[in-house]
This record gives C-alpha cells, sequence and structure tokens, in this order.
C-alpha cells in the first residue's frame, strides 16, 4: 500500500502488514473479547453498508452537505468500528461526551444536523429520548448494549447487502487527504459548543509525526480509558493503529487498577487529574507501611524527588537509585502491571514534581502539549531520554511552529490546524490569522531554543486591585504537592489580596487526626475544627516562601466535597471550570475577603 491518505487507510495497512489477533479489545460480561484486525474490517464494511442502506452517505461532499452521525459512548471497540465505518462512506462522525448536558446535547445535534445517533446504554438513550422531537433531523437511535425500546447496533450490521458493501470503495476512493474527517464540539468552559473540523491531514499528519516520539516496538499493547470524544485519546488510537499497537479499553476509572494488571499494558495516556490519584494511593499505602518497611519507602521516595534528567547524579546516587528501583519501586511498576515503557500525559498541566518521582521510578512521564484545533499535539516529550525535559511540554513535533506573541501567547502554525469552525467563519477568524498561525490562548516561552514550556491559559491570569497580574496555575500545582491538599483554586481577581479555595486530601487529613489526637468527624466537622484550620494556616505559610509577594495566598477557605464532572465543577478531559466554581462558592469567597 502507498502512503497512507486517509484514516480508515489503516484498516488496509494493518491487513497488509501484519494482522493483529487483538486489533481491539473490550470487556463484556467479566470477560475481555478481542477482535482481530480481519474481523474488525468486516465488521466496520457491514457497519458502514448498513448506513448506506440507511441513507447516510457523502451527498455532495461539502462538510455542510455531508450526513452527520452522533456517538454518545463510553470507549469501547465498537466507538472505534464506527468511527472508521462512518469515514469510509464519506459521512461525518460528530463524538459527544455522554456527560453532556441535555441542553448542550440539543444544541450540538442540531448545529450538525446529525441523522442518527449511536448511545451506549439506557442512561444515553433517555438522554438522547428526551430531545428527540426538539432535533428535526434525528431519524434514529441505535443502542450498543441491549436497551428496551432501542435498536441495537447490530440491526445496522443485519442491513447490509453484498451490492451496498462492494459501493463501499467507489464512495472511499473519492475522499481526499484533504477532506473533512470529524467535527469535535469543544466543551469548552465557557459558552456554547464550537464544532471544530478537522481533515484527514490534519489528524494524520499528527499521526505521523507523533509516532517517532513514542516507544519503538512492534506489537505492542496500550489500555485506553481518556474519552475518545476527546481528540487526544482519539488521535492516540489512530497513532496505535497505524503502528500495529493493540488497543484494551479499560471497563471504567474505577476498574484501571484491575484493568492494568490483567492487560499489563506497554502504554497509556492520562490526565494529571489520574496521574495525581495513581500517586496519592502509592503513598497512601506508604503511610501505612510499619517499622524498616516504611522507613525504606519513605527514602526510596526522597531519593526519587532528587532525580535530573539527562544529569549525572554521581555514582553514590546511582547505586542508591538502582537499589531502591530494586526493593521499593519495582512493586510501583507492577501495579501498572509490570510493562509500563512510559505513560503520555496531556489535557492540563501536571505537577513536575509527579513527572520527576515516577520518571526516577522508571516509569517515564511524558508530557505534552495541544488543543483540539491542533488536532492536538503541537510539542511533546519523547520516549527517548535526550528530547524529555521536566517543566517543559517537549520539543514541537515534526512540520509545525510555534512564535510568541508580543503579550506572550503561543501562536502555533501547521498542518495540524483546523480548518475552521463549523458554521462560524467570523469566530474562525478570531484565532486563526490569514497566514495560518493559531492563537492558542496559553501563555508560554521556549527553554534552550527547544523545550516549549506552557505557563498559564491567557484568559485564567487575573489581576488584584493592586493592578499585579497572577498566574493561578503553577501556584496551584504547587500546593497540590501538598499530601494534605486534594484540590485548590485560587482567587483574587480585582481583590486586595490572593485567596485559595481547598479541597483538603480527607483520608490523609483523618490520618493525622488519630495521630494528633483529634477527634474523628464528617468533613463538614472536620473543615471548622480550630486545629486543623491552623494546620492548614501553617501549611499554606510553608508555600508561601516559593511565591513573590502578590502571588502568596494570604487567606482561604476549607470545603468539604471534591470537585467532579458529575457535580459540574469540572469538565471532562479533568481541568476545573474556574467560572462554575466561582458561582458555586461565591459565599466561601465572600468570607475570604470580609472584613
Amino acid at each position: 500500500m502507498t502512503e497512507p491518505r486517509r484514516l480508515f487507510d489503516c484498516i488496509a495497512l494493518q491487513l497488509e502488514k501484519k494482522p493483529l489477533p487483538d486489533m481491539l479489545a473490550g470487556k463484556a460480561a467479566g470477560q475481555w473479547k478481542a477482535f482481530g484486525t480481519g474481523e474488525v474490517a468486516e465488521t466496520v464494511n457491514q457497519l458502514s453498508a448498513g448506513l448506506l442502506a440507511l441513507g447516510i452517505g457523502p451527498n455532495d461532499m461539502t462538510v455542510e452537505g455531508r450526513d452527520k452521525v452522533a456517538i454518545l459512548s463510553k470507549n469501547r471497540p465498537e466507538w472505534v468500528m464506527l468511527d472508521l465505518a462512518v469515514q469510509q462512506i464519506g459521512a461525518l462522525l460528530t463524538p459527544i461526551y455522554p456527560t453532556i448536558n441535555v441542553n448542550e446535547l440539543e444544541f450540538v445535534l442540531n448545529d450538525a444536523q446529525v441523522k442518527i445517533v449511536f448511545a451506549n446504554d439506557e442512561d444515553t438513550f433517555h438522554k438522547v429520548m428526551s430531545i428527540k422531537n426538539r432535533v428535526p433531523s434525528l431519524r434514529e437511535i441505535f443502542t450498543f448494549e441491549h436497551v428496551a425500546n432501542s435498536r441495537h447496533w447490530k440491526e445496522v450490521t443485519a442491513a447490509a447487502t453484498p451490492e451496498l458493501i462492494a459501493r463501499i470503495k467507489s464512495i472511499s476512493d473519492k475522499i481526499k487527504y484533504e477532506d473533512a474527517a470529524t467535527i469535535i464540539y469543544t466543551s469548552g468552559t465557557t459558552g456554547t459548543p464550537k464544532g471544530v473540523m478537522l481533515s484527514h491531514s490534519n489528524i494524520l499528519s499528527n499521526v505521523i509525526a507523533s509516532s517517532p516520539c513514542f516507544p519503538p516496538g512492534d506489537n505492542l499493547r496500550s489500555l485506553s480509558f481518556l474519552p475518545l470524544n476527546h481528540i487526544f485519546e482519539r488521535m492516540v488510537t489512530y497513532l496505535y493503529l497505524f503502528n500495529n499497537t493493540s488497543i484494551y479499553y479499560a471497563e471504567s476509572l474505577d476498574t484501571i487498577g484491575d484493568n492494568l494488571k490483567e492487560v499489563k499494558p506497554d502504554m497509556f495516556t492520562t490526565v494529571p487529574r489520574l496521574l495525581e490519584k495513581v500517586y496519592d494511593k502509592i503513598m497512601q499505602k506508604g503511610n501505612e507501611l510499619t517499622g524498616v518497611k516504611k522507613k525504606l519507602f519513605f527514602w526510596a521516595h526522597n531519593l526519587a524527588e532528587k532525580f535530573e534528567i539527562n544529569k549525572n547524579r554521581g555514582s553514590w546516587y546511582n547505586f542508591q537509585l538502582g537499589l531502591a528501583n530494586k526493593i521499593i519501586f519495582s512493586k510501583w511498576r507492577e501495579g501498572l502491571g509490570g510493562n509500563i515503557k512510559c505513560i503520555v500525559t496531556g489535557g492540563a498541566a501536571c505537577q513536575v514534581r509527579l513527572i520527576r518521582i515516577f520518571t526516577a521510578a522508571r516509569i517515564p512521564i511524558m508530557e505534552g502539549y495541544g488543543l483540539t484545533e491542533t488536532s492536538p499535539v503541537v510539542s511533546v516529550n519523547r520516549y527517548d531520554e535526550s528530547g524529555r525535559m521536566f517543566g517543559t511540554v517537549g520539543p514541537l513535533i515534526d512540520g509545525v511552529e510555534v512564535k510568541i506573541a508580543e503579550d506572550g501567547e503561543v501562536l502555533s502554525r501547521g498542518p495540524n490546524n483546523m480548518m475552521g469552525y463549523y458554521k462560524r467563519p467570523d469566530l474562525t477568524a478570531e484565532v486563526l490569522t490569514p497566514d495560518g498561525w493559531f492563537h492558542t490562548g496559553d501563555i508560554g516561552m521556549m527553554v534552550d531554543n527547544r523545550f516549549l514550556k506552557i505557563t498559564d491559559r491567557k484568559k485564567e491570569l487575573f489581576k488584584t486591585s493592586g493592578g499585579k497580574y497572577v498566574a493561578p496555575l503553577p501556584i496551584e500545582n504547587k500546593l497540590k504537592e501538598s499530601a494534605f491538599i486534594e484540590q485548590v483554586m485560587l482567587v483574587g481577581s480585582e481583590r486586595k489580596f490572593v485567596g485559595a479555595l481547598i479541597i483538603p486530601s480527607f483520608p490523609n487529613l483523618k490520618d493525622w487526626c488519630r495521630k494528633n489526637g483529634i477527634p474523628d468527624g464528617t468533613n463538614d466537622e472536620l473543615i471548622r475544627n480550630p486545629k486543623i484550620i491552623e494546620m492548614f494556616k501553617d501549611l499554606v505559610e510553608s508555600f508561601n516562601k516559593y511565591f513573590n509577594h502578590v502571588e502568596q495566598v494570604k487567606k482561604f477557605e476549607l470545603l468539604p466535597n471534591e470537585w467532579s464532572v458529575d457535580t459540574g465543577e469540572m469538565t471532562p478531559k479533568l481541568s476545573l471550570k474556574r467560572k462554575v466554581i466561582m458561582e458555586k462558592y461565591k459565599d466561601a469567597i465572600e468570607r475570604i475577603y470580609a472584613g
């Protein structure tokens, strides 16, 4: 086969190079079920033919004219099969987060004029059904799970005929490298969702340029749990498919620990919030140890905190770290399945301390950077150690340029920049210059002329009433290094000083209470306990020495419940929805500034 020109070419390429027995795998009724390349190819063709039977197709091949199919589902092999099936008949897949609220769902389905929706299960089916009569374009809803009164997705494959299957090739042959491959609506933290149009060339150029950054090797295994609706996991999926890496889908975020042990993957992608949770679990276990075991655990941990990349710390340090890796960190690696070559993180800024500790424990963390509009990768730290630098998001990938605007904003240009926002040339013109530079909305700098460092989101910078600018992200990440701080958000826009909303790590706090003779209680009771408030005052004060005077947290409020996607304070990729938090906790913020 010649150079791949469309994303769906990955199937033909695998069949030609080396068909896999487990191209995609998912868990059904407690058992792993693997789909080989041949079976995937067959199912994809049947799905394509079934969609053609339902009248779905390319029409005039303009982005607006092509039929749209939406999917609201957790990660599963059928997700990817549907993506490939929709692409090769010239229709467009519009993925939607299963957690989306019904108002946004109605907006997206109408904006894209979706004709068919594939839903995961009963919950997602009823969510779509609740607004079906307000979406005139919507003809059918199919479900992946068996749901009462719904049509099962196998009805689509059952409608395939040899004539329809024969039609697929004549359509797919006309699909070009420059043609749109998908429309992804960014959930965003503000305003109505925008449909980002990405072409085969946008995503495929990103796949090809990112491939050399990853571990070499054939027949590797990956575990997938970041939402496929997000461009990060979707692009990486194609990177796996074009590089003969098997993809196993975790059952849910709660089962990742078990799934890692079962699948024993070589790599996976994550977001910082989940990495923090893995680390917290490890530290909790370390704290439960006693005697010599506990001493050894913290000796190893302290060594890891001093680790430097691309810098020799001397033979005595190397000897000790080798020993720590043998007796302590080997257990960390076992907990991740025992085969991890690297973990790729993106979507938000990761604490440098965590990257340092995991890397010392021979679990390389490759932090990267990008946006939906850049398909997504702009830069990434490489698997090869010489291409990694702590505290940066790595070197740019091939073909992508970056320049820093006068106000510090990162502008990027390359074949990965989106086609534009669907039906919104006005919004496209606001972020894409005529000569192709995309305004990322992030503030950053180049280090050593090679590594990109992101310091903050432009719109998250705030100004105190004294006129001084504060970048909250680095300060929040520093504070989260404390074992007692689970989540934190800085406030202080147009105020006299910087304050913080803090959610304690309650398991660690309760442990501290036991050791200090403080009676246990509910979260609400604990955050009102004067001794605990005093402890947090000392804690925050101990961190203030890392910040300049304006950035120091002068007052804070402790909150009793963790922020989450379900309760509305976090986006699906687990970054803070600052406006929502400001609104929801305005009483707590007022208490910070009272008097």
